[in-house]
Protein backbone atom coordinates (compact mmCIF):
# COMPACT_ATOMS: atom_id res chain seq x y z
CA UNK A 1 0.00 0.00 0.00
CA UNK A 2 1.32 3.45 -0.90
CA UNK A 3 0.11 6.90 0.00
CA UNK A 4 -1.37 9.05 -2.70
CA UNK A 5 -1.75 12.82 -2.41
CA UNK A 6 -5.30 13.90 -1.61
CA UNK A 7 -4.92 17.28 -3.32
CA UNK A 8 -3.46 18.61 -6.58
CA UNK A 9 -0.32 16.70 -7.52
CA UNK A 10 3.12 18.25 -7.85
CA UNK A 11 5.10 17.74 -11.05
CA UNK A 12 7.78 14.98 -11.19
CA UNK A 13 10.77 16.83 -12.60
CA UNK A 14 13.77 15.95 -10.40
CA UNK A 15 16.33 13.36 -11.51
CA UNK A 16 18.55 11.33 -9.19
CA UNK A 17 21.38 13.81 -9.71
CA UNK A 18 19.07 16.72 -8.86
CA UNK A 19 17.92 15.00 -5.65
CA UNK A 20 21.50 14.17 -4.61
CA UNK A 21 22.50 17.79 -5.14
CA UNK A 22 19.59 19.05 -3.04
CA UNK A 23 20.53 16.61 -0.26
CA UNK A 24 24.21 17.61 -0.32
CA UNK A 25 23.27 21.28 -0.47
CA UNK A 26 21.05 20.81 2.58
CA UNK A 27 23.80 19.15 4.63
CA UNK A 28 26.86 21.14 3.53
CA UNK A 29 25.50 24.32 5.06
CA UNK A 30 25.85 26.33 8.24
CA UNK A 31 26.57 23.19 10.28
CA UNK A 32 29.86 22.44 8.57
CA UNK A 33 31.14 25.94 9.35
CA UNK A 34 29.80 26.24 12.91
CA UNK A 35 28.96 22.89 14.53
CA UNK A 36 32.49 21.65 15.26
CA UNK A 37 33.20 24.33 17.88
CA UNK A 38 30.24 23.67 20.22
CA UNK A 39 30.69 19.93 19.65
CA UNK A 40 34.33 20.24 20.72
CA UNK A 41 33.25 22.13 23.83
CA UNK A 42 31.05 19.15 24.74
CA UNK A 43 33.26 16.26 23.61
CA UNK A 44 36.78 17.66 23.98
CA UNK A 45 39.48 15.40 22.57
CA UNK A 46 36.79 12.78 21.82
CA UNK A 47 35.27 14.98 19.11
CA UNK A 48 35.89 12.41 16.39
CA UNK A 49 34.14 9.75 18.48
CA UNK A 50 31.12 12.07 18.66
CA UNK A 51 31.32 12.49 14.90
CA UNK A 52 31.34 8.71 14.47
CA UNK A 53 28.28 8.28 16.71
CA UNK A 54 26.42 11.01 14.83
CA UNK A 55 27.36 9.43 11.49
CA UNK A 56 26.12 5.97 12.56
CA UNK A 57 22.78 7.34 13.75
CA UNK A 58 22.49 9.47 10.63
CA UNK A 59 23.24 6.48 8.38
CA UNK A 60 20.53 4.42 10.05
CA UNK A 61 18.10 7.30 9.66
CA UNK A 62 19.04 7.72 6.01
CA UNK A 63 18.51 4.02 5.34
CA UNK A 64 15.12 4.00 7.08
CA UNK A 65 14.07 7.16 5.25
CA UNK A 66 15.12 5.70 1.90
CA UNK A 67 13.23 2.47 2.58
CA UNK A 68 10.07 4.36 3.53
CA UNK A 69 10.30 6.87 0.71
CA UNK A 70 10.41 4.06 -1.85
CA UNK A 71 7.07 2.77 -0.54
CA UNK A 72 5.48 6.21 -0.03
CA UNK A 73 6.73 8.47 -2.86
CA UNK A 74 4.73 11.57 -1.94
CA UNK A 75 5.50 14.92 -0.33
CA UNK A 76 5.75 15.11 3.43
CA UNK A 77 8.53 12.71 4.41
CA UNK A 78 8.15 11.16 7.86
CA UNK A 79 4.87 12.98 8.42
CA UNK A 80 3.41 10.66 5.76
CA UNK A 81 5.38 7.60 6.88
CA UNK A 82 4.27 8.02 10.49
CA UNK A 83 0.62 8.38 9.48
CA UNK A 84 0.68 5.36 7.20
CA UNK A 85 2.67 3.00 9.43
CA UNK A 86 1.95 4.14 13.01
CA UNK A 87 -1.17 6.30 12.90
CA UNK A 88 -2.16 9.97 12.51
CA UNK A 89 -0.87 11.10 15.90
CA UNK A 90 2.66 9.80 15.28
CA UNK A 91 2.64 11.40 11.85
CA UNK A 92 1.66 14.68 13.45
CA UNK A 93 4.50 14.42 15.98
CA UNK A 94 6.99 14.03 13.12
CA UNK A 95 5.49 16.75 10.95
CA UNK A 96 5.10 19.25 13.79
CA UNK A 97 8.67 18.72 14.95
CA UNK A 98 9.98 19.15 11.42
CA UNK A 99 8.01 22.28 10.55
CA UNK A 100 8.66 24.13 13.79
CA UNK A 101 12.27 23.08 14.20
CA UNK A 102 13.24 23.66 10.59
CA UNK A 103 11.47 27.00 10.39
CA UNK A 104 13.68 28.11 13.26
CA UNK A 105 16.66 26.64 11.41
CA UNK A 106 15.79 28.71 8.34
CA UNK A 107 15.95 31.88 10.39
CA UNK A 108 19.23 30.83 12.00
CA UNK A 109 20.78 30.04 8.60
CA UNK A 110 19.68 33.39 7.22
CA UNK A 111 21.38 35.13 10.15
CA UNK A 112 24.55 33.06 9.69
CA UNK A 113 24.60 33.98 6.00
CA UNK A 114 24.28 37.67 6.83
CA UNK A 115 26.98 37.44 9.52
CA UNK A 116 29.52 36.33 6.91
CA UNK A 117 28.56 39.06 4.45
CA UNK A 118 27.91 42.34 6.29
CA UNK A 119 28.60 44.13 9.59
CA UNK A 120 26.25 43.55 12.51
CA UNK A 121 23.93 46.58 12.01
CA UNK A 122 22.98 45.34 8.53
CA UNK A 123 22.65 41.65 9.29
CA UNK A 124 18.91 41.40 9.98
CA UNK A 125 18.02 43.37 6.86
CA UNK A 126 20.28 41.22 4.69
CA UNK A 127 18.95 38.04 6.29
CA UNK A 128 15.36 39.05 5.48
CA UNK A 129 16.37 39.93 1.92
CA UNK A 130 17.98 36.50 1.53
CA UNK A 131 14.84 34.71 2.73
CA UNK A 132 12.60 36.72 0.40
CA UNK A 133 14.91 36.12 -2.58
CA UNK A 134 15.18 32.37 -2.01
CA UNK A 135 11.45 32.03 -1.42
CA UNK A 136 10.92 33.75 -4.78
CA UNK A 137 13.27 31.24 -6.44
CA UNK A 138 11.35 28.32 -4.92
CA UNK A 139 8.04 29.92 -5.91
CA UNK A 140 9.05 29.82 -9.58
CA UNK A 141 9.44 26.04 -9.61
CA UNK A 142 11.43 23.13 -8.17
CA UNK A 143 13.63 22.76 -11.26
CA UNK A 144 14.94 26.28 -10.64
CA UNK A 145 15.61 25.29 -7.03
CA UNK A 146 17.59 22.24 -8.17
CA UNK A 147 19.48 24.22 -10.82
CA UNK A 148 20.59 26.94 -8.40
CA UNK A 149 21.42 24.38 -5.71
CA UNK A 150 23.60 22.48 -8.21
CA UNK A 151 25.63 25.62 -8.90
CA UNK A 152 25.97 26.44 -5.21
CA UNK A 153 27.04 22.91 -4.24
CA UNK A 154 29.64 22.80 -7.01
CA UNK A 155 31.08 26.15 -5.89
CA UNK A 156 31.15 25.18 -2.22
CA UNK A 157 32.81 21.80 -2.80
CA UNK A 158 35.51 23.36 -4.96
CA UNK A 159 36.21 26.11 -2.42
CA UNK A 160 36.22 23.63 0.47
CA UNK A 161 38.65 21.40 -1.41
CA UNK A 162 41.00 24.36 -1.85
CA UNK A 163 40.79 25.23 1.85
CA UNK A 164 41.19 21.68 3.15
CA UNK A 165 44.12 20.89 0.84
CA UNK A 166 45.90 24.12 1.83
CA UNK A 167 45.36 23.48 5.54
CA UNK A 168 46.43 19.84 5.21
CA UNK A 169 49.62 20.83 3.39
CA UNK A 170 50.61 23.35 6.07
CA UNK A 171 52.81 22.31 8.97
CA UNK A 172 50.55 22.01 12.03
CA UNK A 173 51.41 23.71 15.30
CA UNK A 174 52.13 21.56 18.34
CA UNK A 175 49.00 20.90 20.42
CA UNK A 176 48.38 18.82 23.51
CA UNK A 177 47.16 15.31 22.83
CA UNK A 178 44.08 16.09 24.88
CA UNK A 179 42.26 19.21 25.95
CA UNK A 180 39.62 20.50 28.34
CA UNK A 181 40.14 17.70 30.85
CA UNK A 182 38.33 14.39 31.04
CA UNK A 183 35.13 13.97 29.01
CA UNK A 184 32.51 11.43 29.99
CA UNK A 185 29.88 9.62 27.92
CA UNK A 186 27.48 12.52 28.37
CA UNK A 187 29.90 14.91 26.68
CA UNK A 188 30.43 12.53 23.78
CA UNK A 189 26.68 12.12 23.29
CA UNK A 190 26.03 15.85 23.49
CA UNK A 191 28.75 16.42 20.92
CA UNK A 192 27.11 13.80 18.71
CA UNK A 193 23.72 15.49 19.10
CA UNK A 194 25.21 18.81 17.99
CA UNK A 195 26.99 17.27 15.00
CA UNK A 196 23.87 15.32 14.06
CA UNK A 197 22.15 18.65 13.45
CA UNK A 198 24.66 19.29 10.68
CA UNK A 199 24.00 15.90 9.06
CA UNK A 200 20.22 16.08 9.04
CA UNK A 201 19.63 17.69 5.63
CA UNK A 202 19.03 14.44 3.74
CA UNK A 203 15.40 14.57 4.95
CA UNK A 204 14.87 17.21 2.29
CA UNK A 205 15.07 14.53 -0.42
CA UNK A 206 12.23 12.56 1.14
CA UNK A 207 10.06 15.67 1.54
CA UNK A 208 10.42 16.19 -2.22
CA UNK A 209 9.23 12.64 -2.93
CA UNK A 210 6.29 13.75 -5.05
CA UNK A 211 8.57 15.67 -7.43
CA UNK A 212 11.24 13.10 -8.36
CA UNK A 213 11.18 10.88 -11.40
CA UNK A 214 10.77 7.13 -10.60
CA UNK A 215 10.73 7.75 -6.82
CA UNK A 216 11.00 4.11 -5.75
CA UNK A 217 14.41 3.98 -7.44
CA UNK A 218 15.52 7.61 -7.21
CA UNK A 219 14.87 8.45 -3.54
CA UNK A 220 16.90 5.63 -1.91
CA UNK A 221 19.81 6.23 -4.27
CA UNK A 222 19.71 9.99 -3.75
CA UNK A 223 19.58 9.83 0.05
CA UNK A 224 22.45 7.38 0.36
CA UNK A 225 24.39 9.13 -2.43
CA UNK A 226 24.20 12.48 -0.66
CA UNK A 227 25.17 10.81 2.61
CA UNK A 228 28.20 9.18 0.97
CA UNK A 229 29.46 12.59 -0.13
CA UNK A 230 28.95 14.41 3.16
CA UNK A 231 30.23 11.93 5.77
CA UNK A 232 33.81 11.78 4.38
CA UNK A 233 33.79 15.56 4.01
CA UNK A 234 32.84 16.03 7.65
CA UNK A 235 35.39 13.46 8.79
CA UNK A 236 38.24 15.13 6.90
CA UNK A 237 37.18 18.55 8.18
CA UNK A 238 37.07 17.34 11.80
CA UNK A 239 40.50 15.73 11.58
CA UNK A 240 42.08 18.83 10.05
CA UNK A 241 40.49 21.19 12.56
CA UNK A 242 41.82 19.15 15.48
CA UNK A 243 45.23 18.85 13.84
CA UNK A 244 45.46 22.56 13.03
CA UNK A 245 43.81 24.28 16.00
CA UNK A 246 43.87 21.74 18.80
CA UNK A 247 40.92 20.95 21.04
CA UNK A 248 40.95 24.08 23.20
CA UNK A 249 41.29 26.59 20.36
CA UNK A 250 38.69 24.73 18.31
CA UNK A 251 36.22 24.72 21.21
CA UNK A 252 36.53 28.50 21.65
CA UNK A 253 36.51 29.45 17.96
CA UNK A 254 33.51 31.33 16.52
CA UNK A 255 34.62 30.39 12.98
CA UNK A 256 36.80 27.25 13.07
CA UNK A 257 37.50 26.91 9.34
CA UNK A 258 38.41 30.57 9.04
CA UNK A 259 40.75 30.27 12.02
CA UNK A 260 42.30 27.14 10.51
CA UNK A 261 42.87 29.03 7.26
CA UNK A 262 44.56 31.82 9.22
CA UNK A 263 47.28 29.39 10.35
CA UNK A 264 48.43 28.94 6.75
CA UNK A 265 51.33 31.18 5.71
CA UNK A 266 49.99 34.12 3.69
CA UNK A 267 46.54 32.74 4.48
CA UNK A 268 44.63 35.99 4.08
CA UNK A 269 43.33 34.93 0.68
CA UNK A 270 42.40 31.55 2.13
CA UNK A 271 40.27 33.19 4.82
CA UNK A 272 38.40 35.03 2.08
CA UNK A 273 37.79 31.71 0.32
CA UNK A 274 36.36 30.31 3.58
CA UNK A 275 34.01 33.29 3.93
CA UNK A 276 32.76 32.88 0.36
CA UNK A 277 32.32 29.11 0.84
CA UNK A 278 30.47 29.59 4.13
CA UNK A 279 28.10 32.14 2.65
CA UNK A 280 27.42 30.01 -0.43
CA UNK A 281 26.93 26.82 1.59
CA UNK A 282 24.50 28.52 3.95
CA UNK A 283 22.64 29.98 1.00
CA UNK A 284 22.28 26.54 -0.59
CA UNK A 285 21.09 24.89 2.62
CA UNK A 286 18.57 27.67 3.23
CA UNK A 287 17.25 27.37 -0.32
CA UNK A 288 16.62 23.63 0.04
CA UNK A 289 15.29 23.95 3.59
CA UNK A 290 12.62 26.49 2.66
CA UNK A 291 11.46 24.09 -0.07
CA UNK A 292 11.38 21.13 2.34
CA UNK A 293 9.43 22.93 5.07
CA UNK A 294 6.91 24.18 2.52
CA UNK A 295 6.28 20.66 1.24
CA UNK A 296 5.85 19.18 4.70
CA UNK A 297 3.36 21.97 5.47
CA UNK A 298 1.59 21.03 2.20
CA UNK A 299 1.30 17.39 3.29
CA UNK A 300 0.02 18.32 6.75
CA UNK A 301 -2.53 20.75 5.30
CA UNK A 302 -3.85 18.03 2.98
CA UNK A 303 -4.71 15.97 6.06
CA UNK A 304 -6.16 18.89 8.01
CA UNK A 305 -3.30 19.03 10.56
CA UNK A 306 -2.47 22.55 9.34
CA UNK A 307 -4.87 25.09 7.75
CA UNK A 308 -6.13 23.62 4.47
CA UNK A 309 -5.30 26.69 2.31
CA UNK A 310 -1.62 25.70 2.76
CA UNK A 311 -2.32 22.70 0.48
CA UNK A 312 -2.80 24.93 -2.58
CA UNK A 313 -0.56 24.14 -5.56
CA UNK A 314 0.25 26.87 -8.08
CA UNK A 315 -1.45 26.11 -11.43
CA UNK A 316 1.54 27.25 -13.48
CA UNK A 317 4.64 26.55 -11.39
CA UNK A 318 3.32 23.37 -9.68
CA UNK A 319 4.68 24.32 -6.24
CA UNK A 320 2.91 24.72 -2.85
CA UNK A 321 3.00 28.49 -3.17
CA UNK A 322 0.78 29.38 -0.20
CA UNK A 323 2.81 27.17 2.14
CA UNK A 324 6.11 28.56 0.88
CA UNK A 325 5.00 32.19 1.22
CA UNK A 326 3.72 31.47 4.72
CA UNK A 327 6.99 29.83 5.72
CA UNK A 328 8.95 32.80 4.35
CA UNK A 329 6.82 35.28 6.28
CA UNK A 330 7.28 33.37 9.55
CA UNK A 331 11.03 33.04 8.99
CA UNK A 332 11.35 36.78 8.31
CA UNK A 333 9.45 37.54 11.51
CA UNK A 334 11.80 35.28 13.49
CA UNK A 335 14.84 36.92 11.93
CA UNK A 336 13.60 40.37 12.92
CA UNK A 337 12.25 39.60 16.39
CA UNK A 338 14.23 36.70 17.85
CA UNK A 339 17.71 35.68 18.88
CA UNK A 340 17.81 32.13 17.56
CA UNK A 341 20.98 30.79 19.17
CA UNK A 342 18.98 28.78 21.69
CA UNK A 343 16.59 27.70 18.91
CA UNK A 344 19.38 25.64 17.32
CA UNK A 345 19.32 23.21 20.23
CA UNK A 346 15.54 23.02 20.01
CA UNK A 347 15.82 22.32 16.29
CA UNK A 348 18.17 19.41 17.01
CA UNK A 349 15.60 17.97 19.40
CA UNK A 350 12.86 18.33 16.79
CA UNK A 351 14.94 16.68 14.05
CA UNK A 352 15.82 13.75 16.29
CA UNK A 353 12.14 13.33 17.17
CA UNK A 354 11.31 13.36 13.47
CA UNK A 355 13.80 10.59 12.74
CA UNK A 356 12.77 8.54 15.75
CA UNK A 357 9.31 8.32 14.18
CA UNK A 358 10.89 7.41 10.83
CA UNK A 359 12.83 4.50 12.34
CA UNK A 360 9.78 3.28 14.26
CA UNK A 361 7.77 3.38 11.02
CA UNK A 362 10.48 1.48 9.12
CA UNK A 363 10.34 -1.29 11.73
CA UNK A 364 6.74 -2.03 10.73
CA UNK A 365 7.39 -2.43 6.99
CA UNK A 366 6.79 -5.87 5.48
CA UNK A 367 9.43 -7.87 3.66
CA UNK A 368 8.64 -6.72 0.07
CA UNK A 369 9.48 -3.16 1.09
CA UNK A 370 12.29 -3.89 3.54
CA UNK A 371 15.62 -3.05 1.91
CA UNK A 372 17.83 -3.19 5.03
CA UNK A 373 18.10 -5.50 8.09
CA UNK A 374 15.82 -4.71 11.02
CA UNK A 375 18.85 -3.84 13.14
CA UNK A 376 19.27 -0.64 11.11
CA UNK A 377 16.02 1.06 12.23
CA UNK A 378 16.46 -0.37 15.74
CA UNK A 379 19.86 1.32 16.08
CA UNK A 380 18.47 4.47 14.49
CA UNK A 381 15.50 4.62 16.88
CA UNK A 382 17.59 4.04 19.99
CA UNK A 383 20.23 6.48 18.77
CA UNK A 384 17.68 9.23 18.16
CA UNK A 385 16.14 8.78 21.59
CA UNK A 386 19.51 8.86 23.35
CA UNK A 387 20.79 11.90 21.44
CA UNK A 388 17.49 13.77 21.87
CA UNK A 389 17.88 13.55 25.64
CA UNK A 390 21.57 14.48 25.37
CA UNK A 391 20.88 18.00 24.03
CA UNK A 392 21.34 20.88 26.50
CA UNK A 393 18.66 20.95 29.20
CA UNK A 394 17.10 24.23 28.10
CA UNK A 395 16.73 22.93 24.55
CA UNK A 396 15.26 19.66 25.81
CA UNK A 397 12.66 21.46 27.93
CA UNK A 398 11.75 23.84 25.10
CA UNK A 399 11.38 20.96 22.66
CA UNK A 400 9.14 18.94 24.96
CA UNK A 401 6.96 21.98 25.68
CA UNK A 402 6.51 22.90 22.02
CA UNK A 403 5.69 19.31 21.04
CA UNK A 404 3.15 19.14 23.88
CA UNK A 405 1.55 22.42 22.79
CA UNK A 406 1.21 21.10 19.25
CA UNK A 407 -0.37 17.85 20.40
CA UNK A 408 -2.78 19.73 22.65
CA UNK A 409 -3.70 22.07 19.81
CA UNK A 410 -4.42 19.15 17.50
CA UNK A 411 -6.56 17.50 20.17
CA UNK A 412 -8.62 20.67 20.63
CA UNK A 413 -9.10 21.25 16.89
CA UNK A 414 -10.12 17.65 16.25
CA UNK A 415 -12.56 17.81 19.15
CA UNK A 416 -14.20 20.91 17.74
CA UNK A 417 -14.46 19.36 14.28
CA UNK A 418 -16.08 16.26 15.68
CA UNK A 419 -18.51 18.39 17.70
CA UNK A 420 -19.51 20.39 14.60
CA UNK A 421 -19.91 17.16 12.60
CA UNK A 422 -22.15 15.65 15.28
CA UNK A 423 -24.25 18.80 15.42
Amino acid sequence: MTAEPSGPALARRLTTADAVVIGVGSMVGAGLFSAFAPAARAAGALLLLSLGVAAIVAFCNAASSAQLAAQYPTSGGTYVYGRERLGPWWGFVAGWGFVIGKTASCAAMALVLAAYLVPEPWQKAVAVAAVVTLAAVNYRGITRTARLTRLIVALVLVLLAVVLVAVAAARPAAHPAAGMGAVGPGGVLQGAAILFFAFAGYARIATLGEEVVDPARTIPRAILGAFAVVVPLYAVTGVLLLRTLGVDALASSPAPLRDAAATVTSGGWLQLVVVVAAAAATLGALLALIAGVGRTALAMAREGDLPRPLAAVHPRYAVPHVAEVTVAVVVCALVLLTDLRSAIGFSSFGVLTYYAVANAAALTQQRPYRRYPRVVPVVGLLGCMVLAFAVPTTSLVAGVVVLAVGLLGRLVVRGRRQHRAAA
